[in-house]
This record gives structure tokens, C-alpha cells and sequence, in this order.
């Protein structure tokens, strides 16, 4: 069965009590991001879960939950590349980094490397229109990448997961 930590329990409370008696709603998307950071992906019983915290029907948090690229509907890699694929981003070559991103991941945008290292996701509008192209890696923003910043990138996360191992 899904539940909170302890600890994670008592930042939902604190979150709940953010908002009035009758807007407790409002308190869904931190809870969203709080299982996420917990459980690293929204499951179906994750979602369910959060619905009960706050007496909401499940459909009130499924929507909200795939509106948002920011939730992980399936497991994903450890490192996350959303790349902006809106107007401003492709005029500055976007699609280009998509492609140099598919090509030296082996995957394809929505997928997951077979070492569980990166996942490939588009994002609409990053609001980061004046470095473009430009990317998200969970919370920091890659801006201005070229394909020689994509290398170095890729190489820092794959240094970074072996210092982990």
C-alpha cells in the first residue's frame, strides 16, 4: 500500500494547512510533487492516494497530474532532459537538440535509457525564451546548448552516477 513517511506526513499537514478548510484543493499540486520526490513517479495508487488526503475524486488529481510535463506518470531515469520544444526554442535550433539528444541516448522522446540513466521528455514553454534552445534537468534550466554542451552534460551525470555507485 502507498503511503507517506513520517516525515513526508507531517509536510503534507503543514501543506493542507496552507490553505482554508474549504480550499484544500489547492494543496494538490505540492502533494503531487511531494510523492513524486518520494516515490520518483506518479502511480495510478499514488494519485488514488493523494485523492483520499484531500476527500477529491481520483479524476480531479488524473487531470491535473497529465496536464502538467512536470509529473512523471511512469518511472523515469535518474536524470530527466526536458527539452522546450515551443516556437521561440525551435527558431534557435531546438529540433536539432532533440535529434542530438536521441541520437546519443539511444531513445526516443518519452523513453528511459536501458541503465535507467536519463529519460527524454519535450516540454511546452519553459519560460527561458531568451537562452534558447534550452532544457530542464529537474530543478535547474540548460540554457543555450549546443552539442557540445549536450556532451558535457550527459558526461557530468553519467561522473556523477558512478561517484553514487
Amino acid at each position: 500500500m502507498v503511503q507517506f513517511s513520517q516525515e513526508n506526513l507531517a509536510k503534507v499537514e503543514e501543506i493542507i494547512a496552507r490553505y482554508p478548510a474549504e480550499r484544500q484543493k489547492s494543496a494538490l499540486m505540492p502533494l503531487l510533487h511531494l510523492a513524486q520526490e518520494q516515490w520518483g513517479w506518479l502511480s495510478a495508487e499514488t494519485m488514488d492516494y493523494v485523492a483520499g488526503l484531500l476527500k477529491l475524486e481520483p479524476i480531479e488529481v488524473y487531470e491535473v497530474a497529465t496536464f502538467y510535463t512536470m509529473y512523471n506518470l511512469k518511472p523515469v531515469g535518474k536524470h530527466v532532459f526536458e527539452v522546450c520544444h515551443t516556437g521561440p526554442c525551435m527558431l534557435r535550433g531546438s529540433d536539432d537538440i532533440l535529434a542530438y539528444l536521441k541520437e546519443k541516448l539511444g531513445i526516443g522522446v518519452g523513453e528511459t535509457t536501458a541503465d535507467g540513466l536519463f529519460t527524454l521528455k519535450t516540454a511546452e514553454c519553459l519560460g527561458a525564451c531568451g537562452y534558447a534552445p534550452m532544457m530542464q534537468m529537474g530543478k535547474y534550466y540548460k540554457e543555450h546548448l549546443t552539442k557540445e554542451k549536450i556532451d558535457r552534460i550527459i558526461e557530468e551525470c553519467r561522473t556523477q552516477a558512478a561517484a553514487n555507485n
